[in-house]
């Protein structure tokens, strides 16, 4: 048993809207992947895609912002315990929440123009593949 209260699941719902809140506050990437993504998801519903291309959409988008999140979180933790000092350690660790946050940017970027690629080919007229 835990030695701290049970919160409930509408104050764990609450808290996790307030890390959200704070995120988008606080971060200017996470509002531009917001921004990307209800662009993306626009475009793609404007384009009349399938909902199993949308669906592979939105994963490849929060997988985007679940890195983006996770990458913020331990910045602010980091930075709590070390006050702000400069540490190696800690620039590595940040660094590679960084490294994180790029990667599933890479990887997302393809997905989608692979899926728009194929849906404008398409759109046009022309066959992909």
């Amino acid at each position: 048993m835990s030695k701290f209260k049970s919160q409930g699941y509408l104050n764990t719902f609450k808290n996790a809207g307030r890390g959200v809140r704070l995120s988008l506050k606080s971060e200017k990437n996470i509002r531009l992947h917001c921004i990307s993504a209800f662009l993306v998801i626009l475009f793609a519903l404007l384009l009349k895609m399938s909902v199993t291309k949308i669906c592979i959409l939105i994963i490849a988008i929060s997988n985007v912002m679940v890195a983006e999140f996770i990458n913020t979180g331990l910045e602010f933790g980091l930075d709590a315990v070390f006050k702000n000092r400069y540490s190696k350690l800690v620039g590595m660790a940040k660094d590679i929440a960084a490294g994180a946050v790029i990667v599933a940017s890479i990887f997302s970027a393809i997905i989608g123009v692979l899926l728009f690629g194929s849906e404008i080919l398409k759109y046009f007229s022309i066959q992909p593949y």
